[in-house]
């Protein structure tokens, strides 16, 4: 096996026990031992390969899971804190406030359910960032595939897709903080504009996607240009304000929905975003 191979499977290793661990309270020595390898080496591939911490990678999981928790099972700011392994009230506050901008209470109030800022890291996308330089981009970075038996039961209805307007200039010009901050405004105003039973998912650095669940071409375009009525708006990060604003496209959800489809959908109707600077629809 070559040293890419087997840094790939480190990360693999640690990727799965992570995901089944997520309310479980295990440390970073523990998690390097099921991985059969030391804790700084573990760190090492996991740095290069999500240019982010293991700890940053957990605690953005879990937080992400515990917003969801509070919005869909109505669970207490404490019993969410408690389950996700936060022993009290105001470490939990402060992290989560990090994560999602707002204090749980808070989000509670201003944001919908089915909200998924952060899903688990796609693999595969992992592995051609590391072995091939990520030649496929329609390989995502998030893995939606919890999504998928959904996203089959409503075939011929809209997705909204969305993708951030100069995010790479932004995070090489500004830094991580504020790219990070255009993630959070650009998620907060897709949620804004989703209805209740819509789901919210990041698909990729600076995509998402909206499940409509509607097969009304009006009221989609309606809901897309109420995202898009704030392109141009800032948002505040640590140095100064950012303007932030959004691209849209929009596909229908096909009878034999496959990972590899819905990316080159994806892909397809934001490229003819970008050329024509208008709300762009798939052409199946």
């Amino acid at each position: 096996m070559n040293q890419n191979a087997n840094r790939f499977m480190i990360f693999m290793d640690a990727l799965d026990f992570i995901e089944q661990n997520l309310i479980e309270d295990f440390t970073q020595e523990e998690l390097a031992n099921a991985c059969y390898c030391s804790l700084s080496n573990l760190q090492k591939i996991w740095k290069s390969s999500t240019h982010m911490s293991v700890k940053e990678y957990i605690s953005k999981r879990r937080l992400t899971l515990a917003g969801r928790e509070m919005l869909e099972k109505n669970l207490s700011v404490l019993d969410t804190a408690i389950k996700y392994g936060y022993h009290s009230h105001e470490v939990f506050t402060r992290a989560f406030t990090k994560i999602w901008g707002v204090s749980p209470s808070k989000f509670r109030k201003e944001w919908k359910g089915n909200c998924v800022l952060y899903p688990k890291l796609n693999p595969a996308y992992l592995e051609g960032e590391s072995i091939m330089n990520n030649a496929n981009n329609n390989i995502k970075k998030f893995d939606v595939s919890e999504f998928y038996d959904y996203l089959r039961s409503e075939a011929g209805t809209y997705v909204l897709c969305f993708d951030v307007v100069n995010l790479m200039p932004i995070n090489e010009n500004l830094g991580r903080e504020a790219g990070d901050k255009v993630i959070l405004e650009s998620f907060r105003r897709i949620n804004e504009a989703a209805e209740e039973n819509m789901l919210c998912l990041r698909m990729g650095g600076d995509e998402f996607v909206m499940i409509t669940e509607s097969d009304d071409k009006q009221k989609v375009t309606e809901i897309a240009q109420k995202v898009l009525s704030h392109n141009g708006e800032s948002v505040k990060y640590q140095n100064g304000d950012v303007s932030v604003s959004l691209r849209c496209g929009v596909i229908v959800i096909q009878n034999h929905l496959k990972y590899s489809v819905l990316c080159e959908d994806f892909n397809s109707v934001m490229d003819k975003a970008r050329e024509t600077g208008t709300i762009a629809f798939s052409e199946k």
